[in-house]
Parts: structure tokens; C-alpha cells; sequence
């Protein structure tokens, strides 16, 4: 009985380093993860650097031959991000692996402090080095001059395309020509807009003989109104 008991104790200890060793490289799991971020922040604008988490080690997974990542739905490859990896074979697992991802980038910020309503200009424009974990702020001077703040920031700031507009071209209690265009006609008529648009914006204009309608702010006071 006593050497029966130390046979299943031999086996069980046989089967439980066996079952130590057949499991899935940990190490490997990291480095795919660190690959697939490498090739997914290739086209990023500036300098990424990343961190891939530890993999908890009592967490056991099958070896597998078909180990991909993936970006699960809905996520951003910036910040912090769980980056999934799984196997692509029958009964195969998946598992998720934290990663922070920091984008050191060139971005433009106020020379000096701009107020609400204000053209920027290129001298109204500098810039700084900034390492952040979010999508945020321009980097092309030319989507930020000839735009107009939308509130008053200090020098420094981080510009943002949400921060600005569209000079108007239509005012308020602006009179403007409504040009009406079909596939052959073209119909001109006038009317006073009633609310400010900037070009390429909805405007709503009312006529000279009272009625009401909507159209597209153009440039030099024109409103264009779908037939």
C-alpha cells in the first residue's frame, strides 16, 4: 500500500511539472504585444514610446503556434490601453495586456495671450515639445491662421482645432444675396440673415416678403439655398 502511495505521489508530481512547463511563454506574449504596437504607432506624428505591462504570473494559458494581438473595438492606441492577444486555434484563449502609450510630439501653443474673437496670425503662434497620453493639439500652422478663437486662452496654451472657427462670412442683421441653383436655372433674391455663419455653415435668412428659410453662408454676403 505504501509503495502504491508513493507511485501516485511520483505521478502527481510528475504530472504537475509537466503541467508547469507546458504552458504558453509569457515573455512571448509581451514581445507580440510590443510588436504589434511598434507597427500600429508607425504612422503616429512625433515620438512614441510605450510600456507593456507585467502578465500576472499565476495566469496559466496552453502553448499555442497561432498567438495574434488585437485592438479591441472601440479603443485608441494612446494612453492607457489594454492591447488583447489570443490564440487563433481551436478552443483557443485570449487574454488582455495593459500598455501606456506616451506621444512626445511638436505641438503649437500661444506666444502670448490671445483674446475671444481674435484672428490668429502666425506670430500669435509658437511652439513646444510636449510628451502627452492624449490625441490633442495641432501641429500645421496653416489649419490655425486665419481662424478665429472661440474664447480668450494665456500665452502657452495648447492649441486645439475645437478652440477655433471659421472667420463669418454672413452677420447677423446682415443683408445678402439668396442665390437659388438648379441642374439649369439660377434664381437670385435677398433678405437679411438672422443668426452669424461662417462659410460653408447654416444660415437662417429671411426673405423680403416675410418668409423664413435656411441656406449655406458663402463668401461676400452670399447665401446658397437648395431648390
Amino acid at each position: 500500500m505504501t509503495t502504491m502511495k508513493n507511485l501516485l505521489l511520483m505521478a502527481c508530481l510528475i504530472l504537475n511539472c509537466t503541467a508547469a512547463i507546458a504552458q504558453q511563454d509569457h515573455a512571448a506574449l509581451k514581445e507580440t504585444v510590443t510588436s504589434f504596437v511598434q507597427q500600429q504607432t508607425a504612422g503616429l506624428p512625433g515620438k512614441v514610446t510605450f510600456t507593456v505591462d507585467e502578465i500576472d504570473r499565476r495566469i496559466v494559458l496552453r502553448p499555442c503556434s497561432k498567438v495574434e494581438a488585437f485592438l479591441p473595438a472601440g479603443s485608441q492606441l494612446i494612453g492607457r490601453v489594454s492591447i488583447g492577444v489570443r490564440c487563433a486555434e481551436p478552443k483557443g484563449w485570449s487574454i488582455f495586456i495593459p500598455v501606456q502609450i506616451k506621444i512626445s510630439r511638436d505641438l503649437l501653443i500661444s506666444a502670448r495671450p490671445l483674446a475671444q474673437g481674435q484672428i490668429v496670425h502666425a506670430e500669435d503662434l509658437s511652439r513646444q515639445t510636449t510628451e502627452t497620453t492624449q490625441n490633442v493639439g495641432m501641429t500645421d500652422p496653416s489649419l490655425a491662421i486665419g481662424k478665429v478663437l472661440r474664447y480668450s486662452v494665456s500665452a502657452g496654451y495648447i492649441m486645439r482645432a475645437d478652440m477655433l472657427r471659421e472667420p463669418y462670412s454672413v452677420r447677423q442683421g446682415q443683408s445678402v444675396r439668396l442665390s437659388v441653383q438648379g441642374s439649369s436655372f439660377t434664381l437670385s433674391s435677398s433678405g437679411v440673415a438672422l443668426n452669424n455663419a461662417g462659410e460653408g455653415e447654416t444660415v437662417q435668412v429671411r426673405t423680403a416678403s416675410g418668409r423664413l428659410v435656411s441656406g449655406i453662408a458663402g463668401n461676400e454676403g452670399i447665401v446658397l439655398i437648395s431648390p
